[in-house]
């Protein structure tokens, strides 16, 4: 795994603080530029990642039997939903056109939305918590590099995800049975290094020399915190 999986400790300098609501935060001082993509291939990837997951949430809607699971779900569909409609509108503003900027992204964003599906629906309630939370996380971070269309996608990130619910869920879940306890947090950390995965893979180079780990490290460290902190509101131990 690469390097910043490896470290324990957190990196000396500025850090990156993710998911603030309020404003853009730190995630200006955050100067990755360089390493970022080109905007076509950053919008093309956080719209289809948007639409995957709304598509996994709708399939957790026909099997889910409780209708006020069914209700709970069908929410944060909608919010994902609408983030893509948002960034598909953005992209068709600035002439281009959205199934073509997704297109080159639809194989692997799909093989890891496979790879993140549980066998059960609470497993994949907990993936579309986790890796969603962590992806807005990192393209929110990435938007800082991309002016005014990065600030448009910063806020179309922000908006409420509705996910709340799925939370409480999966909290009622493990309070039911310890033996979810321990299934729930065992995948939960098995999500993390295939999510870190796709935001590596978001950035430019194929393989970043050591100057460029140390530049990025702080953002990944920063991941992994809002990760902990994911999985501690659920009731989960990362």
């Amino acid at each position: 795994m690469f390097e910043w999986l490896r470290r324990r400790g957190r990196p000396a300098g500025r850090t990156l603080t993710l998911r603030s609501r309020g404003d853009f935060g730190d995630a200006v001082r955050v100067d990755f530029a360089e390493l970022a993509p080109e905007v076509d291939t950053f919008l093309g990837q956080a719209a289809y990642l948007q639409l995957g997951f709304f598509e996994t949430l709708s399939e957790l809607i026909a099997s889910t039997p409780e209708l006020a699971q069914k209700e709970a779900l069908s929410r944060a569909a909608g919010a994902a939903l609408t983030k893509h409609e948002a960034l598909v509108s953005l992209i068709r503003e600035r002439g281009d056109d959205p199934t073509a900027l997704m297109l080159p992204f639809r194989e692997s964003l799909d093989a890891f939305r496979r790879a993140t599906h549980g066998v059960r629906p609470q497993e994949t309630m907990v993936s579309v918590h986790i890796t969603a939370g962590m992806l807005d996380d990192f393209y929110l971070a990435l938007s800082a590099s991309y002016g005014d269309t990065g600030r448009r996608v910063a806020r179309i990130l922000r908006a409420d995800d509705d996910r709340q619910a799925i939370v409480e869920i999966i909290a009622a879940t493990i309070d039911s049975d310890e033996e979810w306890r321990s299934l729930l947090a065992m995948w939960g950390r098995r999500l993390v290094g295939d999510t870190l995965l796709v935001a590596r893979a978001a950035l430019r180079p194929t393989t970043l020399v050591a100057a460029d780990e140390e530049r990025v490290e702080p953002v990944f460290t920063e991941l992994m915190a809002a990760h902990s902190r994911r999985m501690d509101a659920t009731g989960l131990a990362a």
